[in-house]
């Protein structure tokens, strides 16, 4: 049987991955720990990692810091041992190197924030992914929310992916914090509206149907109360981007189901 991971070997060429991040009680979820776990160790051994968060909007572009500084505990009202959690992976400096030369341009500066640490959208599933911290991280900000400019971002660090980069969009499928409701438990019944725009990404994606992903607002079935506020699915975007550039869309949605009315599908671009 051949892996994901013997594919990829024998490319030489890292996937790319969109991942539902998740809040920090994920941690508490046996289901979904398990399905990150076992879809890292489907993976090729990256040589870095690359993430982009829904958490970090900051123009112009900005990378995060390439020494060793603390987590940022960007939530607040959990229990202190959320706080407590650390995530001490190697950083980065080359790659931020890279990065800053795929991505400077005349008018298109590229800021190194050395006081930035990475923040839960990138720590919280590394942490389940990649445990023994060992892989560099370094984190992209995201300039804008708008599709197209974060998908041509995507693909001017496509050729990172050669270098044994994983390139990780992470955001979340749905994300309308008025759905949440800890009282009904993880696996409540998700709303209409979620399980439409969910049923509505999935069949776009296999379907690798650009446009339409681009254009989601106006595309996708109750696509305003799935995204409020788009910053979630942005990080989509750029994973789509990097993909398209590398000459393939090929896709699998690795994780489905809904957390606490969310949506935490997916997937990974061969």
């Amino acid at each position: 049987m051949t892996t994901t991971a013997d594919s990829q070997a024998n490319t030489g060429r890292m996937p790319v991955l969109y991942l539902s991040h998740g809040a920090p009680p994920l941690a508490d979820d046996l289901t979904w720990t398990k399905e990150l776990a076992s879809w890292s160790a489907d993976l090729p051994r990256p040589e870095s990692i690359l993430m982009i968060s829904a958490h970090w909007e900051q123009a112009p572009l900005a990378l995060s810091s390439t020494t060793k500084v603390p987590l940022i505990y960007d939530f607040w009202g959990f229990p202190q041992r959320y706080y407590n959690v650390t995530y001490d992976a190697p950083a980065a400096p080359a790659l931020a190197a890279d990065v800053t030369q795929l991505l400077t341009a005349p008018g298109t500066p590229v800021h190194q924030d050395q006081s930035r640490g990475l923040d839960h959208g990138a720590y919280v599933p590394l942490v389940e992914m990649f445990p023994q911290a060992d892989v560099p991280v370094l984190q992209l900000s995201m300039p804008t929310l708008d599709p197209q400019e974060l998908f041509e971002i995507g693909r001017k660090i496509a050729p990172l992916r050669d270098q044994g980069t994983l390139i990780v969009g992470s955001g979340f499928t749905t994300h309308n914090l008025r759905w949440f409701n800890p009282g009904a438990g993880p696996d409540y019944r998700a709303p209409a509206a979620s399980s439409e725009f969910d049923a509505w990404a999935a069949e776009t994606m296999a379907s690798a149907d650009t446009d339409s992903l681009l254009d989601f607002l106006a595309k996708a079935p109750a696509a305003h109360e799935a995204h409020p506020r788009t910053e979630h699915f942005a990080p989509l975007f750029v994973a789509l981007g990097a993909a398209y550039e590398s000459g393939s869309l090929t896709n699998r949605s690795v994780i489905d189901g809904f957390w606490y009315g969310l949506s935490k599908r997916s997937w990974q671009f061969s």
